[in-house]
């Protein structure tokens, strides 16, 4: 197997997580599990933001190589990012970076080509859904993108921010959430959505909202990571 190098701390909650469901794909019913080696750099959130707040994208990318660079002297065979808006920098890190990277946002791609889904929304941080690295990718294979209404982009960032991001899961949020995947379903005719922040996941645990399937960013990114590390 090659060994594991994680990106973590993007934020903390999300890379827990990742560690978990990386440990469980690999248990295997009654027998000895063999545990793939990880090293996890967990890098500050709240620095990086700031970068990306202040839009010092060099900067930011070259925060993130030094990382990278870390967990290959640390012996990574590869590497990801538990997290969505850092890829906004992706296909700069992956020009540069002296270790091979495994994309969450074509991973997603691969995994709504193959449900054939067409127009699906995205509920990420205010970079994400701000930005158009999702849109750029799954626009060649024919399929759109939709972000929410403006005005429900700044309800979803601050409740990342204030509230997810620190591990707080509280049901009224919960249903904020649900009720603005319904109006896109109901407005924008979306038909799937995508979890695009890998904190989603810890608060929105259903396989589908109002009708249409959940696009689990995390669980799908772990898959691709968990094959390339078994291949």
């Amino acid at each position: 197997m090659k060994r594991i190098g994680l990106i973590g701390g993007l934020g903390p909650e999300a890379t827990v997580d990742y560690y978990k469901e990386i440990i469980n794909a690999f248990k295997n019913g009654d027998r000895k599990p063999e545990y793939p080696e990880i090293i996890i750099y967990s890098v500050n959130m709240w620095e990086f933001v700031d970068m990306l707040t202040r839009q010092e994208f060099d900067v930011a990318t070259d925060y993130l190589l030094r990382k990278i660079e870390a967990l290959r002297q640390a012996g990574a065979e590869f590497a990801a990012i538990s997290a969505n808006t850092p890829h906004i920098l992706f296909d700069r890190l992956q020009q540069k970076a002296a270790l091979p990277l495994i994309s969450i946002v074509e991973a997603t791609c691969r995994r709504a080509v193959g449900k054939g889904y067409k127009k699906p929304g995205l509920f990420g941080t205010g970079f994400t859904m701000d930005a158009t690295f999702y849109q750029q990718v799954f626009s060649k294979h024919g399929i759109t993108v939709v972000a929410p209404e403006d005005e429900d982009k700044k309800l979803i960032n601050n409740k990342l921010f204030t509230e997810i991001e620190l591990g707080i899961f509280k049901n009224e949020t919960r249903k904020l959430l649900e009720n603005i995947i319904k109006k896109m379903v109901d407005q924008q005719q979306i038909d799937s959505i995508i979890l695009g922040c890998t904190e989603f996941p810890l608060i929105l645990r259903e396989s589908s909202y109002s009708g249409i399937p959940v696009l689990n960013t995390t669980r799908i990114h772990v898959e691709e990571i968990v094959t390339y590390c078994s291949g």
